[in-house]
């Protein structure tokens, strides 16, 4: 850009012709820069429109597969989707997005779900059974057990309905049917070191389940019903897909024990006793292939998880124990939910 100044008038005496002084102000950035910074700008303006409709959009990226046996590249294939540790967020939702993309994939034909896990929160897995139930109504959906299959590992391994098969390992755990909300009674310690505890509260049960006091009949007839509901929920599950299990058989069953495979066989809570193989094997011959690849999910924390999660420090001691006040229902084999999920 330019800018023209012109002077003129005598210079002394004698005239002389106009003198003309110009003044060029050159561009901050060449045009080239410009335009580049232009295209940065709008492209930004463009990512951030799309955030604004779709704000988890980032979390959503394909799922990576990872070939597992079979015949790499045949166009019939068998999922496997890998339920291990507890369930609990923010591992429900990963399994639930390999679930749906196994749903929607007309390449998979059928799906194993291997479970390794001692179970966890009452809703979550009521929601990961709700979307198993989901999925093997589309496609058959065959389980494998491998070291512990109990409580909430049990609840979703009875998900795909009757017209499945459970395989447990010969070392495989399962069973522990049943709820637990964990309280500890730290009334004698109270006394001990004389601490007392009095929370100003509304009602008479909003410090329900405080330790340093004894629970009151009216609380214990409150968290029996709640107890009841999720306890109900999980027998009612189990006789939705087990085929030779009564209610009454399994509610002599469900004591919370934990059950070996040899047991869980005779039991009629599993199957086979087999491994994963055996089980993608069944699978196959149920679907009538020949030829099939057999693959996992390998979900991955999105670029964003990993920018927050560098972030992120481990919570402190008051957040720990004010984490371990809350109420949680579990369906656990554990006498203490109050542990880490991960």
């Amino acid at each position: 850009m330019a800018q023209d100044v012109t002077v003129s008038g005598n210079i002394g005496t004698t005239h002389q012709p106009p003198l003309v002084v110009q003044v060029e102000y050159g561009s901050r950035w060449p045009q080239r820069t410009q335009r580049l910074v232009a295209i940065i700008l709008i492209g930004s303006l463009l990512l951030n429109a799309w955030f604004l409709t779709d704000p988890l959009a980032y979390s959503r990226p394909e799922i990576p597969e990872q070939f597992v046996d079979g015949q790499k590249g045949a166009a019939d294939r068998i999922a496997i989707v890998h339920v291990e540790g507890m369930i609990s967020p923010p591992f429900t939702e990963r399994w639930i997005r390999q679930f749906r993309q196994a749903a929607k994939d007309d390449s998979v034909k059928g799906v194993l779900l291997s479970i390794d896990s001692p179970g966890g929160f009452v809703a979550d897995s009521h929601q990961l059974h709700r979307e198993i139930r989901k999925l093997s109504e589309k496609k058959p959906v065959y389980v494998s057990m491998k070291r512990l299959a109990a409580s909430g590992g049990y609840y979703i391994a009875v998900a795909p309905g009757q017209q499945s098969r459970i395989f447990a390992e010969p070392t495989t755990w399962t069973g522990s049917i049943g709820v637990i909300i964990a309280r500890y009674n730290a009334t004698e310690l109270a006394r001990k070191i004389g601490v007392t505890m009095e929370p100003l509260v509304t009602g008479p049960l909003k410090d329900t389940l405080n330790p340093f006091r004894d629970m009151t009949a009216e609380e214990t007839k409150v968290w029996d019903a709640i107890l009841k509901d999720a306890f109900d929920r999980f027998i009612s599950v189990i006789e939705e897909g087990r085929p030779d299990l009564t209610a009454a058989a399994i509610r002599t069953l469900a004591t919370g024990q934990i059950y070996t495979a040899s047991q869980a066989l005779t039991n009629h809570l599993v199957d086979e006793i087999g491994y994963q193989e055996d089980a993608v094997n069944a699978l196959a011959a149920t679907l009538g292939l020949s030829a099939w690849e057999t693959f996992e999910y390998r979900s991955t924390p999105g670029l964003i998880d990993a920018i927050l999660g560098s972030r992120i420090e481990p919570p402190s001691v008051t957040e720990q124990f004010m984490e371990s006040t809350v109420p949680k229902a579990m369906y656990l084999a554990s006498w203490n939910p109050f542990v880490p999920t991960r």
